[in-house]
């Protein structure tokens, strides 16, 4: 297969880190990954302002219950550069682990891309489950 597979952050960094860096509004992307996480597509789910984007739960998991997949990994970009995630970005990623959990969808990850450096929420334990 020549598709990625996503098995780090540094492998979701290099999806997304190059073409979201220089976004001077916010958006969230998905990539939708099988079995083994191998990247089938991603998918923009939202662009906000500068500073925001109001972020719909279930278009977050659309593409993936579409598709069947049994993973995703999320990113989104901080326009200001600073990839310090807020208390609404670790919220969210809560409320994504919930959904996932109830969907039987894997999340593996949410990255926070600000200058040419990410954050991987995970790897923070911020919003995904201890353990």
């Amino acid at each position: 297969e020549d598709r990625p597979q996503v098995r780090t952050p540094e492998d979701l960094a290099m999806l997304f880190l190059g073409p979201m860096t220089s976004l001077d509004h916010e958006q969230l992307w998905v990539a939708v990954l099988d079995t083994k996480h191998r990247l089938e597509r991603t998918v923009t789910v939202y662009q906000g302002s500068v500073n925001a984007a109001q972020v719909r739960i279930a278009e977050v998991f659309k593409e993936a219950v579409r598709a069947n997949a049994p993973a995703i990994a999320i990113a989104h970009n901080h326009p200001s550069g600073d990839p310090t995630p807020s208390a609404a970005d670790i919220a969210l990623t809560a409320e994504l682990n919930h959904a996932a959990k109830v969907l039987d969808i894997d999340l593996i990850d949410h990255l926070i891309i600000g200058e040419g450096r990410c954050i991987s929420l995970r790897r923070l334990a911020l919003g995904f489950p201890s353990g």
